[in-house]
């Protein structure tokens, strides 16, 4: 027996076994560590605590600057003035026929009653963006900023999707953490002690938040960058010469013809916004292509809301953005800037052993 093991076929058939064993242990290992990596970061703290209140920041001046902008023309856009189109009657989105998203449709033919709500409004995006009493102002904000964007389906665009998607996440995330007035508040008496159960719940929401939030941007952006790369247009390079040469995102028109003169250069912004918005969430996985990502994804927006006109659809999307910024890239953001200004300023550095500690 001991002879007949030691044939070339029982060693071969031994090695393959040893190395089946070494595979599936090594896969086994994989997967744990997976695992526990994972549970590490879901139970392990809130994440991008930072980021998540730039993203309220700039949704409450995003909301805040739409109805300014628009404060104006208010009935004629959205109000008794837009009966022409007929969706004071027969609204065509679903939403005014919700009783809970309705208050704007059931006054939108009563001026004064229109633009009170409209003030009361505005003043909540103020309250939504200084972070005050965020978790009682976030749903009465929802519910009013949907009642009032569902209002003229004709002067939408996917940015206001975006924007209530993130909203209906945030309602799961703690956005007012950091730099808002409830931050203040809670760091006088936290509302939960460390290591209860109301905490530890708070981090899951908060986290599996970041998840939905994050793959509903990987959606979009692939999505989109799949939407173009199967068009002529934009296969063949120049998609991004025809909306800048038409009236109406055309809104610059010196800069579009500044931009769009140079045939490579058009090319190049057709053919980088597919690369970078299908390759968007495999760059955020190391910190030099997370770099050029994100920098190039701001560009990419801004380029959008100055040259097609679009800056609250920008905006929004910046905003979302703003989650895959570190917080330690943001705390060294904010330390930067307040030193810069307490030097202009003329007062005295807060690091002022830096030049003993150097020599």
């Amino acid at each position: 027996m001991s002879e007949q093991a030691q044939t070339p076929v029982a060693r071969f058939g031994a090695f393959i076994g040893s190395l089946i064993s070494a595979t599936w242990m090594a896969t086994m290992n994989g997967i744990g560590n997976a695992v526990a990596c994972f549970e590490n970061w879901l139970f392990g703290g809130k994440k991008a605590l930072y980021g998540l209140a730039v993203t309220r920041m700039i949704f409450g001046v995003t909301a805040f600057g739409l109805l300014a902008s628009n404060f104006s023309t208010r009935l004629y856009t959205f109000g008794s003035g837009s009966a022409w189109n007929g969706e004071l009657a027969a609204p065509l989105s679903d939403f005014p026929k919700i009783w809970i998203f309705s208050a704007f449709h059931a006054v939108a033919a009563n001026d004064v009653a229109f633009t009170a709500l409209y003030l009361l409004l505005a003043v909540l995006a103020v309250l939504f963006c200084i972070g005050w009493r965020f978790r009682i102002v976030h749903p009465i904000f929802f519910v009013m900023w949907v009642s009032f964007i569902e209002m003229n389906d004709m002067v939408g665009d996917q940015g206001d999707n975006m924007f209530r998607i993130a909203l209906i996440i945030m309602f799961f995330a703690d956005p007012a953490a950091r730099w808002s007035l409830d931050a203040r508040r809670r760091a006088k008496k936290e509302w939960f002690a460390e290591g209860s159960s109301p905490r530890h719940i708070g981090t899951v929401l908060h986290n599996l938040a970041l998840i939905a939030l994050t793959a509903q941007v990987a959606f979009v952006y692939g999505s989109g960058g799949l939407f173009k790369a199967q068009g002529n247009p934009w296969a063949h390079g120049y998609a991004v010469y025809d909306p800048l040469q038409t009236t109406r995102f055309g809104t610059w028109p010196v800069l579009s013809d500044l931009i769009t003169a140079w045939g490579p250069m058009v090319a190049i912004g057709t053919w980088g916004s597919i690369l970078l918005q299908g390759a968007f969430l495999l760059a955020l996985l190391s910190r030099p292509t997370r770099l050029l990502a994100l920098f190039g994804i701001l560009g990419f927006h801004v380029m959008i809301g100055v040259l097609m006109g679009l800056p609250w659809f920008s905006l929004t999307l910046i905003a979302i953005d703003s989650i895959f910024i570190r917080d330690r890239s943001w705390k060294r953001i904010t330390e930067g800037i307040g030193e810069k200004w307490r030097t202009a300023m003329g007062g005295e550095s807060s690091k002022p052993v830096a030049v003993a500690e150097s020599a």
